[in-house]
């Protein structure tokens, strides 16, 4: 956050109905510039904050925000905790967690209890703005290389864990080329890496995890991820 806000963008969605985002740090300086940042843009508007998971659970219930920022490492109530009861509401906001390395390993315990994606605090701001409206529009905003980072580490976590029977009666409903991609996807691949490495289409490798996601009952790219291991698709060494 050491570059200045830059001015509201000529393609910014109209600022009638802003996007309501709460801001979750222990950090006062952190909440600051996040605050700076946000605000300066037309169709973001930050409605409060908060200093650690419990008040950002209440802000939540009361102020009802699109997005949170959420800090991971805070006293109390950390935000894995805290992201986990939002994201058990019938109405749950998005949630993007806000981390001091993009290595963080509080931030993957965060996208296995639903967070939207990873902002790095120190990320300028033009990424921040770029990242926060992505995860608004429904993306999950974690690439390919850090996919890849992200398997790595929770592998190292859970190595020795069995696939659960639960877990590898659930792959039999996809079809071969469906496990294909998501084995795929789980080692880190881009959908056109995908794509290149099975002679299909890109939108054809889209349409296939789209039926992966809605036969698993998995809500994106991460959690089809953490799957592929648990359920013994993808083993360590792979």
């Amino acid at each position: 956050m050491t570059s200045p806000p830059p001015p509201p963008s000529p393609f910014s969605p109209p600022p009638s109905h802003p996007a309501r985002v709460l801001i979750c740090d222990d950090q006062e300086l952190i909440r600051m510039g996040l605050r700076m940042v946000v605000d300066s843009q037309p169709d973001l508007t930050v409605v409060g904050e908060a200093a650690d998971g419990d008040a950002a659970v209440a802000a939540v219930a009361a102020l009802r925000p699109d997005l949170v920022l959420m800090d991971v490492r805070m006293p109390g109530r950390d935000g894995i905790a805290a992201t986990e009861q939002l994201c058990a509401r019938p109405d749950p906001p998005r949630i993007l967690v806000v981390t001091t390395f993009d290595l963080d390993a509080y931030a993957y315990g965060a996208l296995r209890a639903g967070a939207n994606g990873f902002l790095v605090k120190d990320a300028p701001a033009e990424e921040i703005l770029v990242t926060v409206r992505a995860v608004l529009r429904g993306e999950v905003m974690v690439g390919p290389a850090l996919t890849r980072r992200l398997v790595e580490r929770f592998v190292r976590h859970s190595a020795g864990a069995a696939a659960t029977p639960a877990r590898r009666d659930r792959l039999a409903a996809l079809t071969e080329r469906e496990r294909d991609v998501l084995a795929l996807v789980a080692r880190g691949l881009s959908n056109g890496e995908i794509a290149g490495r099975l002679f299909v289409g890109e939108t054809t490798v889209k349409t296939h995890l789209g039926r992966v996601l809605t036969k698993l009952g998995l809500r994106d790219r991460v959690h089809a991820v953490i799957f592929a291991y648990e359920s013994g698709l993808v083993r360590v060494g792979d």
